[in-house]
């Protein structure tokens, strides 16, 4: 694959981090879903929900964050 320049360059990276978005959304969304039918007690499901939570938050909001200031400072130019 030939090498990407300027605008090439951050659509192909603004591309690969929504992609990975969704298949970081599809793989929490798939947990919680099967949370209900892993048998466990409500203050341990409450505590593991939790966790996925931050987890989730912490894995997502920077990729979001970093997609949406590119698109704030293309606006502003």
């Amino acid at each position: 694959m030939a090498r990407l320049y300027g605008d090439q360059q951050r659509a192909e990276v603004k591309r690969i981090r929504e992609e990975l978005i969704q298949q970081l959304e599809k793989i929490y969304r798939h947990t919680f879903d099967n949370l209900s039918d892993a048998g466990l007690g409500e203050g341990v499901l409450i505590k593991l929900t939790q966790l996925l939570l931050l987890s989730r938050d912490g894995a997502i909001s920077p990729l979001q964050e970093e997609i949406e200031a590119r698109h704030i400072k293309n606006l502003s130019q």
